[in-house]
């Protein structure tokens, strides 16, 4: 018994050298402090353990339903570890506590004996991250855009209102699944991909323009942007994505683009019921210039942009007299300048129109050479767009391989023959190699043609 005390009151000493407080209360068969350490006095504000010991344990809580709480734990479970309570102080203040506590019953008393801590610190600490935290998430939740984060296994551990009333769920019925929970296995591997390349590379993926089928079943067009996530020591440990629905905006476009478009049809069917050669050429071209386009691995849109300008690029010769066109013989210096002008033709009524790719320059740039021996502005190497330099080769494998009103055919082995010849000089090598593989993959037959 004497070990025990001894053991006690060492603690109690040692306990006022570290800051936490120690007591001792008698809790039946009448109830009091049976004693105390300086830093339990001092922690309540109080100058001597005495003045504690004189306090109902129960007084020192501001909420009573904490006390009844705390007691009943004791009762029933005969200890308490780490209870947080707000404890009264000597002059009308408080202090935040954690209690630790357990039963202690002999023949005919019982007894607590604990430890408390003041915690006001860590609570302050934790209320202002709670409010940092609330603010953060008030701040995503107001968004009008789907805000989410993942773990390095690109696991959803975080969503903001929009993106969770996007899916229709609640955010606990989206935390813990991946992408491949909501959208279609082939949409959701492209995501994936995206998610490995930032955690990998530590690159951020800025402003994506994909389509998306969404949980109702409909299709809207998003622009999106991932960016790693670090921890304190600076490693990524997920990403953080924001995702915009531009549908809207698309469809807007698109309308307006519609318009457009039907404009620029009637100006394509005049042309064809003018000169069906002349719009058989241009048909041919943008398939030719498409299954080049693929090849090379471009995406749709800029394919969509390519097409358009093969199918306009001779809309300009609608100015052009059609005896002039079709002419036989050999033409006169002041009738080939004539044709010539159609590419400044075709420009002017294009380049005041905006369009989601280079059209306008595409069309006035694809009779231009490497070598600087084209028209009209004798442009050399990296001055002439890419699409133009395709759309070049390509004018030139149709018309010297199809009949045309002044003469026959030349044949695909001819048009190829010129190319090569030219490539590296007047055309870009790499779309003539491109041409070449097509061509023999389709064991020289017009590859266009069956389009």
């Amino acid at each position: 018994m004497r070990q025990s005390r001894n053991t006690f009151y060492f603690n109690l000493a040692t306990a006022d050298n570290i800051g936490i407080g120690f007591f001792k209360y008698l809790l039946y068969p009448q109830e009091h402090f049976v004693i105390c350490n300086r830093a339990f006095a001092n922690i309540l504000g109080y100058s001597t353990k005495k003045e504690v010991t004189k306090k109902n344990l129960q007084s020192l809580f501001v909420y009573p339903e904490e006390a009844k709480k705390f007691l009943s734990r004791i009762k029933t479970r005969k200890q308490a570890r780490f209870v947080e309570a707000l404890f009264k102080k000597k002059e009308h203040t408080k202090v935040w506590v954690a209690i630790t506590a357990a039963r202690i019953t002999t023949k005919h008393k019982v007894y607590i004996e604990g430890i408390i801590e003041d915690i006001t610190s860590h609570r302050k600490m934790e209320e202002k991250l709670s409010l940092e935290k609330d603010y953060m998430q008030n701040l995503l939740d107001n968004i009008p855009d789907a805000i989410y984060f993942k773990d390095k296994e690109n696991r959803i551990i975080k969503v903001n209102k929009f993106y969770a009333d996007g899916a229709g769920l609640s955010p606990k019925e989206i935390i813990g699944k991946t992408d491949f929970d909501f959208f279609p296995k082939e949409q959701a591997q492209k995501m994936a991909e995206d998610d490995k390349y930032v955690l990998s590379t530590g690159k951020s993926i800025v402003g994506k323009v994909e389509r998306t089928l969404l949980p109702n079943g409909t299709w809207n067009q998003v622009i999106t942007t991932k960016i790693p996530t670090y921890d304190r020591r600076g490693r990524i440990i997920g990403t953080m994505g924001i995702t915009r629905d531009m549908t809207a905006y698309a469809n807007l476009e698109h309308d307006r683009l519609s318009m457009v478009m039907d404009g620029l049809n009637v100006s394509v069917k005049a042309m064809q019921m003018r000169d069906p050669y002349t719009f058989s050429h241009t048909r041919g071209v943008a398939s030719i210039v498409e299954h080049i386009a693929k090849e090379l691995g471009w995406d749709d849109n800029r394919i969509l942009g390519l097409r358009l300008a093969a199918e306009l690029h001779d809309l300009g010769k609608i100015s052009v007299p059609m005896d002039i066109l079709n002419k036989p013989g050999k033409l006169t210096g002041l009738e080939y300048q004539l044709i010539q002008e159609h590419v400044q033709h075709c420009y002017d009524l294009l380049k005041g129109i905006s369009f989601p790719f280079p059209l306008a320059k595409t069309i006035y740039q694809h009779h231009e050479r490497l070598d600087g021996s084209g028209y009209p502005n004798r442009l050399r190497g990296d001055d002439i767009l890419p699409e133009a330099r395709i759309l070049a080769a390509s004018d030139v494998l149709e018309a010297v391989s199809s009949r045309r009103p002044y003469r026959s055919a030349l044949g695909l082995k001819k048009a190829k023959e010129e190319l090569l010849k030219g490539a590296g000089n007047k055309y870009d090598e790499h779309i003539v190699n491109v041409i070449a593989v097509l061509i023999d993959r389709n064991n020289s037959v017009p590859f266009w043609a069956y389009d």
